[in-house]
């Protein structure tokens, strides 16, 4: 269970991953040293994921997002396994949520422009006989984009 000291702790690295154990500590209101046990224990208990970069996509090749609603043909067990693991292994997937309501998955995608993302959607979708249909939304403008978890 976390504590207040804890909560602290994960609001200000979800803002700065690089502060150091003082400066977390500084922050908390604990020493140095406490600051880094309870570092130790949140990143060994799993709370802690990843520590990771937050690169801008405009600046990048993958300047385009879309949101794409995927409707399955068969809902197997195997099958949704399979659409589960192929879509982790895509780079362009960012995100992938199983949801419920008229889709099987929402997914982000990013893309370098239009024709990417086709050859993509092609390549990925349309050559796939368990995907029954698909929608694309593109993203005009990414007004927030929320990486921190409430805490």
């Amino acid at each position: 269970m976390l504590d207040e000291t804890d909560r602290v702790i994960l609001r200000e690295l979800q803002q700065n991953a690089r502060l150091s154990a003082e400066e977390l500590g500084e922050k908390a209101g604990i020493s140095r040293s406490s600051a880094q046990r309870r570092l130790q224990t949140l990143r060994g208990s799993g709370v802690i994921e990843k520590e990771i970069a937050v690169v801008n996509a405009k600046r990048t090749d993958a300047a385009m997002t879309f949101i794409v609603e995927v409707e399955l043909e068969r809902e197997r067990i195997d099958l949704l396994d399979e659409f589960r693991r192929s879509m982790a292994r895509l780079e362009e997937v960012q995100q992938c949520y199983y949801v419920t309501g008229h889709t099987d998955f929402i997914l982000i995608v990013m893309a370098k422009d239009m024709a990417s993302y086709e050859m993509f959607s092609r390549r990925i979708f349309t050559e796939n006989p368990n995907i029954r249909r698909f929608h694309t939304n593109v993203v005009v403008d990414q007004v927030k984009i929320g990486l921190s978890v409430p805490i």
